[in-house]
C-alpha cells in the first residue's frame, strides 16, 4: 500500500497548489477551455431555439419568471400557471425553490428574451470547469504533474452526456447546480472551508433537493475524523433545508408540499415511505431496478468516469440525489438518461472518479502510480468522445441539426403573424419565440378563449398525444368562432373577432 503522504497531499500542500504550481499558461489554457466551451454550448441551444425546436416546456416558464424579475415583480408565469391549473398569477416559487434565478433578471435589461437565459446557462455550465480542472490538478499532483491528468479529466467533463442533455434541454435551474458543486469541492480540497461552505448555501437556493445533495457531501465528510462534525451539521442541514423548502416555501408561495411526491409504491407520504423502507428493505431494492431503464441511467451516470467513483468515499454525496430519482415510481423523466438531471452530480461523479483512480493507482505499488492514473484520463478522454455521437452533442454533426427549411420557415411566419401584446395560445414550438412579446399560454387539450391561437398540426406537439388531436383542437376552434389568418407546411394560426 502507498503512504498516504503519496496520495493524499496535506491541507497546506492542497492550498498552495494553485498560487505556487500552476503556470500562467495553465490559467491561459483553462480559460481558453472555457470560453471553447462556453460558445459550443450556446451555439447548440440558440440553433435550437432558431430552428424551433426548443419548447415552452420549460423554457417559456422561466423566460416569463425572469422577466417578471427583471421588473422588480415576484417571478409569474402564466403559463406554468393556467396548463397546470393553478391560475395566471402563478409564481414559480410555488412550483421548485430556486431564488438563485433572480440573480438572471439584470440580464433581461440588455437583452429581453429566451435566448438570455440559453447563453446564461452556457457560460454557468462552462465556468465548472475551472474547478474540476483544479480538483483534478491538485489531487494528481501528488503522483505526477497534474496538469497531465487535469486536462484529459477537464475536457471530458465539457463533453459528458449529462451536460450534453442539460445544455440540450433548453434552460432549467441545473445550470447553476454543476458551476456550485465544483466549487463546495474543489474549495473545500484546497482547505477553504469557509468558501465550501458559502457555496454549499448557495446551493440549496438553486432546487428544493439540492439539500440532499449537501447531505450527502455531509455523509462524505462522516468519514474523516477531522471533519465528523462539520459532516453531521451539513447533514442535518442539508435535509432540514429540503424539507423546510418542500413544506414550508413552496406552499407559501401558492405550491403543494406533495405536488412532486413521486414514491408511491413506498407510501403516500414521507412518513409511512421511510417506514415502508426501514421495515422492508427488499422494496427498496427491487424500486431501485424498476423499471431496469433505471439501472441503465446509473450505469450511464458512473460509466464517464469508468466507474472508479465508486471507490472514493466522495462517491456518498451521490447517494441522497441519486436514491431521490431512482425510487421514484412516478415521474419516469426522473430516471431517464434524456434531460438534464443527471448534470446536477456531474461534477461530484468527476471528482470522486479522480479520487477512486488515485486510491486504484495506490494499489499497485509496483507500478507507477501517476503512469495508471495518467492511463485511467486518456481513457475517460476517450470514453467521453465515443459517447459524443450517441448523445445530444451528436446532433452538431448532422446537417439536419443546421438546415432552414420549409417547416422552420413557415413557422417564422406564423410567429409574424401574431400581433405584439395580444394573449396567444402557442404551441409549444411556437412559444419561445412568441413569449417575449406576447402574454402566452401553451395550446393544450383545454380551451383558453385567447383571442389568438398559433397551432401546429404537423407533427406532434406537446402536450398532445398525437396530431389528430391536434387537428381535432383546431377544428373545435373553428366551429366556436375562430378564423384562419394563416396556414402553411402544418401551423395554423387562427383569431376570434
Amino acid at each position: 500500500m502507498v503512504a498516504r503522504s503519496r496520495t493524499r497531499p496535506s491541507r497546506a500542500r492542497h492550498g498552495n497548489l494553485i498560487d505556487g504550481d500552476i503556470a500562467r499558461r495553465d490559467l491561459a489554457c483553462v480559460s481558453a477551455l472555457t470560453v471553447a466551451a462556453a460558445a459550443l454550448y450556446a451555439f447548440y441551444s440558440c440553433v435550437t431555439l432558431a430552428r424551433f425546436r426548443a419548447g415552452a416546456y420549460d423554457l417559456v416558464i422561466f423566460d416569463q419568471a425572469i422577466r417578471s424579475y427583471a421588473h422588480f415583480q415576484p417571478p409569474v408565469s402564466m403559463l406554468k400557471g393556467v396548463h397546470n391549473g393553478f391560475g395566471p398569477g402563478f409564481c414559480v416559487l410555488g412550483d421548485h425553490w430556486s431564488p438563485a434565478l433572480a440573480l438572471l433578471a439584470p440580464l433581461y435589461w440588455i437583452h429581453d428574451g429566451p435566448a438570455t437565459l440559453l447563453v446564461a446557462q452556457a457560460v454557468l455550465l462552462a465556468l465548472s470547469i475551472p474547478f474540476v480542472w483544479a480538483y483534478a490538478f491538485r489531487a494528481s499532483s501528488a503522483v505526477m504533474a497534474g496538469r497531465r491528468v487535469a486536462y484529459p479529466v477537464a475536457l471530458a467533463y465539457a463533453l459528458s452526456w449529462p451536460i450534453a442533455e442539460a445544455v440540450a434541454f433548453d434552460f432549467h435551474e441545473v445550470a447553476f447546480a454543476p458551476l456550485l458543486t465544483a466549487a463546495i469541492l474543489e474549495r473545500h480540497q484546497a482547505g477553504r472551508g469557509r468558501a465550501a461552505l458559502l457555496a454549499g448555501l448557495a446551493l440549496v437556493l438553486v432546487k428544493e433537493d439540492m439539500g440532499l445533495l449537501v447531505a450527502g457531501f455531509g455523509l462524505f465528510l462522516l468519514t474523516r475524523r477531522r471533519d465528523r462534525i462539520s459532516g453531521a451539521l451539513l447533514v442535518a442541514g442539508g435535509l432540514a433545508a429540503t424539507l423546510v423548502a418542500t413544506r414550508l416555501l413552496i406552499p407559501h408561495f401558492g405550491g403543494r408540499a406533495g405536488y412532486y411526491w413521486a414514491y408511491w409504491t413506498l407510501g403516500p407520504d414521507l412518513r409511512r415511505a421511510v417506514v415502508h423502507a426501514v421495515t422492508r428493505p427488499g422494496d427498496v431494492v427491487a424500486l431501485l431496478a424498476d423499471p431496469p431503464l433505471k439501472l441503465r441511467t446509473l450505469v450511464l451516470t458512473l460509466a464517464p468516469v469508468l466507474f472508479t467513483a465508486v471507490l472514493s468515499p466522495l462517491a456518498l454525496t451521490l447517494l441522497p440525489p441519486l436514491l431521490e430519482r431512482l425510487l421514484a415510481s412516478t415521474y419516469p423523466n426522473w430516471w431517464t438518461p434524456r434531460y438534464h438531471y443527471t448534470a446536477f452530480v456531474v461534477a461530484v461523479v468527476f471528482a470522486a472518479g479522480v479520487d477512486g483512480a488515485l486510491r486504484a493507482a495506490a494499489r499497485f505499488p509496483g507500478r507507477s502510480p501517476g503512469r495508471l492514473v495518467r492511463g485511467w484520463a486518456l481513457l475517460v478522454l476517450a470514453t467521453a468522445l465515443a459517447l459524443v455521437p450517441f448523445f445530444s452533442f451528436g446532433a452538431l454533426f448532422t446537417p439536419s441539426f443546421y438546415a432552414e427549411t420549409a417547416r422552420t420557415r413557415a413557422a417564422g411566419r406564423a410567429v409574424a403573424a401574431v400581433p405584439d401584446g395580444v394573449l396567444v395560445e402557442a404551441a409549444s414550438s411556437l412559444a419561445p419565440a412568441l413569449s417575449p412579446r406576447t402574454r402566452t399560454l401553451l395550446l393544450d387539450r383545454t380551451p383558453r378563449g385567447a383571442p389568438w391561437v398559433a397551432a401546429d398540426v404537423g407533427t406532434r406537439d406537446f402536450p398532445f398525444d398525437s396530431v389528430r388531436r391536434q387537428i381535432a383542437r383546431v377544428e373545435t376552434l373553428l366551429e366556436q368562432g375562430y378564423r384562419v389568418v394563416f396556414r402553411e407546411a402544418g401551423y395554423v394560426v387562427l383569431t376570434r373577432p
